[in-house]
């Protein structure tokens, strides 16, 4: 098993065991009857340790069927744009608050999709922008209207 596999290999199991680890200490959370039915204190962390455990297996996967031409410099690559999406992050977290949730979400999203795109592929801006407009409405939609929760209006003031 060459190096990347290995690596690709271990991240997939240690997802796949925080997962496990995170459905277990879930599972010791009381469970309180409320007007929401099954929806409860425990309900969100039931679904994040579904996702994480989800990953791991799909990273497993990856792992698995990895073809053995990926080089290094294929490597390198990925951990460059794992740092730029961290970066990324950084940045959409320090701009939520003062330019909106809107706002910065539709350019988190647009930039974030641009820098996935294949260096050897144009990106389609109209259509990330149109995605990221959609994901970012309806997410301000299901907050503010099912949820009730106000996300940050920024410079939108609404």
């Amino acid at each position: 098993m060459d190096r990347l596999k290995k690596r690709e290999f271990i991240v997939g199991a240690i997802m796949l065991a925080s997962g496990l680890g995170y459905m277990t200490l879930t599972s010791q959370i009381p469970h309180v009857k409320n007007q929401y039915g099954f929806v409860d204190a425990s309900f969100v962390p039931y679904v994040l340790s579904l996702i994480m455990c989800l990953l791991g297996i799909l990273q497993l996967a990856t792992a698995r069927n990895m073809a053995a031409s990926e080089t290094d410099q294929e490597a390198r690559t990925d951990q460059r744009t794992v740092f730029k999406t961290i970066a990324l992050i950084v940045a959409y977290v320090a701009l939520l608050e003062p330019v909106g949730f809107l706002l910065s979400t539709v350019a988190y999203l647009v930039i974030q999709f641009t820098m996935l795109t294949p260096a050897a592929k144009k990106p389609n801006l109209p259509l990330y922008a149109l995605i990221a407009v959609l994901t970012s409405g309806i997410t301000y939609a299901i907050f503010r209207y099912a949820f009730d929760m106000v996300l940050p209006a920024g410079i939108f003031g609404f």
